[in-house]
């Protein structure tokens, strides 16, 4: 399974979203260590499930994967009347008006990721909340049909709504992608080929956290002693 692609590094060569990879990989050595309760407290807005915790609060952005409509259009009729010449034109302009809501209406048929707008994320160790009037999310880890990441800042998850029953896919960009991933591949994907290939990482993060100084506690090792354990 390929990895996922990487932004270019800030400098001194550490950027944003190593930052948050490093912050990963220490939350999700405290979870497998059970060693939460020594992390302090996020703040959140979201309204959280009795025993839960917050484990990191950012922003993101929400894509689902849907058409823009229907394929339905409205049909125009010309009824014209004069020469024979302006009534074949106003035929030809109605048709070509209709041949273009036509097209327009079979394009927007067809899904697509459409932006659904900004929100506050927030993770915690049962739940993926997304803060938004009109698309928000309130996601149980244990109850998503399918998980990846479409890049290293975007993780991608397929679920069913509970209000009508449909399957949905969505994407949320953030730099808690690696994150969302492997705490959903913990819960309900635990033989996910990118949890156990370490596909969440770039491949070359734990040397280069070494090599600047900062070295990160060994989240992957974890994952696969879990798994064998």
């Amino acid at each position: 399974m390929s990895r996922p692609t990487v932004p270019p590094a800030g400098p001194g060569g550490w950027s944003m979203l190593d930052e948050h990879l490093w912050y990963t990989c220490d939350i999700v050595a405290d979870l497998l260590e059970g060693s939460l309760e020594r992390r302090p407290l996020v703040a959140t807005a979201a309204r959280m499930e009795p025993g839960d915790r917050a484990l990191a609060v950012g922003p993101a952005q929400r894509l689902t994967w849907r058409a823009l409509g229907d394929g339905r259009y409205t049909q125009t009729s010309t009824f014209a009347f004069g020469s024979s010449a302006f009534v074949l034109g106003s035929m030809a302009a109605t048709a070509m008006s209709n041949a273009s809501r036509r097209n327009a209406a079979a394009a927007n048929a067809q899904p697509r990721w459409v932006p659904e707008g900004g929100g506050e994320l927030t993770v915690t160790q049962r739940k993926i909340y997304f803060g938004h009037p009109v698309c928000w999310l309130d996601l149980g880890l244990s109850g998503l049909d399918s998980i990846d990441m479409a890049a290293s800042d975007v993780f991608q998850c397929g679920f069913r709504d509970i209000n009508n029953g449909r399957q949905m896919l969505v994407q949320l960009h953030t730099p808690w992608a690696s994150l969302l991933f492997v705490l959903a591949a913990l819960t309900s994907f635990p033989a996910h080929p990118r949890l156990l290939s370490h596909g969440w990482l770039p491949p070359d993060f734990q040397a280069r956290c070494d090599s600047l100084g900062r070295p990160c506690r060994p989240a992957p090792r974890l994952i696969l002693e879990r798994g064998t354990g």
